[in-house]
Parts: C-alpha cells; sequence; structure tokens
C-alpha cells in the first residue's frame, strides 16, 4: 500500500475529474491514471467506472469519502507519534470550540500541569458541529465546548462521559465611540451597530432562540457584520464597531479597565456550561476529565 494512492483518491473526490487532479498532484493523466489502477488492485474492486469518452466516480467511493479522510488523519497522527516518541511525554488531542480556545482553555492547561507536567496538548478548533465530528470520529480523545444551561447535554452514548469545568456567560457589550453613550445613561437604540452570530452556530442558535436582540440577523436592525468567532466579535466591539455578544470569562478584564461595557442589564445574558466529554476507555482524558471537572 502506498499512501500517495489515499491522496490522490481524495483529490480526484475533490475535482472529480481526472485531468484536474493529475493537475494538481504534478503528474502526468496516464500517470495519475496508473496510480489510481493502483489503488484499485491493491482494495480489490474498481472505484471508476471507465465509459466511453468518461471516466466517472462510483458511489462505493464517493459514499466513503469521510471515511478515507478519517482513516488519512489517524495514519499521519500515527506516523508523527511513532516519529516523534517521548516516553516522558503524553500527547492530549482535543477537540474544542473555538470560544473555548480563548476563554477557558489556557487555565485548564495550567492547571493540568500542575498534576500532568508530562502532557502535551494538541487542539483541533472548530464549530461545535466540526468539534463533536473529530471526537465521535476518534480524531480527538476529548470534546471542549459550551452548552446552554436550558439545554440538554449533547445526546452521547453511555461510553462518553461528560463533565463540567464551570460556569459562564454569554453577555452583551460594547465599547469604542459607542460606549460613551452608555455612560450618559443613555438606552442602546434600536439601529446601534452590531456584530452578530449566523443562526447556523451555536450561540446564533441560542441567541434567536431566546430573541436576544443584537444576537442575531432576526433580532437586529443595523448588522454590520456577521461571524461565528467570539474572538473576531471581541476585537471589533473594542474598536467600537459595534454591540457583540461574547463569553463573559472572554472580556472581563476589558469590562474591569472600562474598554468594553456590559449592557446585561439592558438585555440579559446567556447562562452557559463549560462541558468537557472523554471516552471512558482513554486512561489519560478520563484522568484529566475527572481532574479538570467540578462534577462528572
Amino acid at each position: 500500500m502506498d499512501m500517495n494512492w489515499f491522496e490522490d483518491v481524495l483529490v480526484l473526490l475533490e475535482e472529480g475529474n481526472m485531468s484536474r487532479a493529475a493537475a494538481r498532484r504534478n503528474i502526468t493523466q496516464p500517470a495519475f491514471s496508473r496510480r489510481i489502477r493502483s489503488f484499485e488492485d491493491w482494495l480489490g474492486t474498481e472505484v471508476l467506472a471507465r465509459k466511453t469518452n468518461r471516466v466517472e466516480l462510483t458511489e462505493a467511493l464517493t459514499s466513503n469519502e469521510d471515511e478515507i479522510r478519517a482513516l488519512m488523519s489517524r495514519l499521519r497522527e500515527l506516523r508523527r507519534k511513532i516519529a516523534y516518541y517521548d516516553p516522558t511525554r503524553t500527547e492530549l488531542a482535543i477537540a474544542a470550540q473555538h470560544a473555548s480556545v480563548f476563554s477557558t482553555f489556557p487555565d485548564m492547561a495550567l492547571r493540568a500541569k500542575t498534576a500532568f507536567p508530562g502532557v502535551r496538548f494538541r487542539l483541533r478548533a472548530g464549530n461545535l458541529s466540526d468539534c463533536v465530528t473529530l471526537f465521535l470520529r476518534g480524531d480527538t480523545s476529548m470534546l471542549l465546548c459550551y452548552e446552554a444551561q436550558n439545554s440538554a447535554p449533547l445526546p452521547f452514548g453511555p461510553d462518553l462521559l461528560r463533565g463540567r469545568w464551570g460556569h459562564d456567560y454569554l453577555i452583551p457589550v460594547i465599547g469604542g465611540v459607542l460606549r460613551y453613550s452608555v455612560r450618559d445613561n443613555r438606552s442602546i437604540p434600536d439601529d446601534t451597530p452590531a456584530i452578530i452570530y449566523p443562526e447556523s452556530s451555536y450561540f446564533g442558535e441560542v441567541l434567536r432562540r431566546n430573541a436576544r436582540r443584537f444576537g442575531t440577523l432576526e433580532h437586529c436592525r443595523n448588522p454590520v457584520c456577521e461571524t461565528a468567532f467570539s474572538s473576531g466579535i471581541r476585537e471589533m466591539a473594542l474598536k467600537g464597531l459595534g454591540v457583540g455578544w461574547v463569553p463573559f470569562s472572554m472580556v472581563h478584564q476589558e469590562l474591569e479597565s472600562g474598554e468594553l461595557i456590559s449592557l446585561v442589564h439592558q438585555f440579559g445574558q446567556e447562562p452557559l456550561d463549560v462541558a468537557i466529554y472523554a471516552d471512558r476507555n482513554e486512561e489519560m482524558a478520563l484522568s484529566l476529565l475527572k481532574f479538570w471537572a467540578v462534577d462528572v
């Protein structure tokens, strides 16, 4: 088996065309075709339907694209672990929601180092749905995410254990020149600019469901930017671009300094849990979960 064959197949799946796939792999089309044929010989079945004047991908190949990508990811990780093996260190892969990477994980990592000095973390940041996929697929040993307190925990099976690092709040803040109107005790007009979440994002879903002003397009009259990244919303709010909803733990220092002003008294807040998930059968992940969690 040649690992290049899998890379060839993935490029072919992306391009859907032999010529374009060969060009991306920097080889001639005949050479690319021979490599695909070698892959088929190793597999014991054809993955291309070769017809007169055209070649089509079989459903057997296209329907297993996610499995091929997962396999390649695991093989690369295995190769890296073997190549850089260090018996004194343990590496733990964590799928982490973007916001938690900035707001809570640094404190978690510092605390973990006191009890597990040999542990090294590898974060796979993404939106919640992507992180869940990475975790369930086995690409990571743990999942770190936010969960609204009025929502049920993620519906995982009994082999996946949930713990809670702590509480947080999704709060509306305002900064830059816009904050002076708040200091003058004036109410925030409905047409105040806002940095909003896509409704398809997790925080966007929470804010839309509870009709929070300035949170999503449905409840905002003057959106100036839409993004799923809380860290980006924080920076734009600091510059005075608009009202933004962010986790309290991400902005507590700016609230203390006055660079940002909380609008909780006008628009409320969304209570959140910082949740950690681990596989019961992964010893290091389970140990860290029990170390980090205030309840399991």
